[in-house]
């Protein structure tokens, strides 16, 4: 699969995607900026993205320092074809590189991607106060 580390120059092609999802969408886009990118990009994190014939079809970004999925989306029209899988697979693989503690992420109930990590092996151990299923994997 063709997978790279992220970098910041990637910033606005990631944002894009991450705006143009149908599940888990940001009702205010302007809450997440580019220097929350940078930062987990460059300081406490890694990003991988997913680029077929020079498009950009999905990104995943992991941060060691709180060892979150704090992104993972793929594009809808690429959606189904293993990205989010392949993705996930890099962070996770990077994650626990750096150290064996769990890691974790939340996402949306009822959702495509709630679904996506139970098949994926990832264990729900709560919900979050703003309703969000909280997953982790050991």
């Amino acid at each position: 699969m063709p997978i790279r580390v992220a970098v910041a120059a990637d910033i606005p092609l990631l944002h894009a995607i991450r705006t143009s999802v149908r599940e888990n969408r940001l009702s205010r886009p302007d809450r997440i900026n580019v220097e929350m990118y940078r930062v987990r990009l460059e300081e406490t994190g890694r990003g991988w993205l997913f680029e077929e014939n020079g498009t950009v079809l999905g990104f995943a970004i992991a941060d060691a320092a709180t060892r979150s999925v704090w992104a993972l989306f793929v594009r809808p029209d690429a959606e189904g074809r293993g990205i989010g899988r392949a993705l996930l697979n890099e962070l996770t693989a990077w994650l626990f590189a750096q150290a064996s503690e769990p890691v974790w992420l939340t996402t949306e109930p009822g959702t495509r991607a709630e679904h996506f990590y139970r098949e994926a092996g990832w264990r729900e151990t709560g919900r979050e106060a703003n309703g969000e299923v909280r997953f982790e994997r050991s």
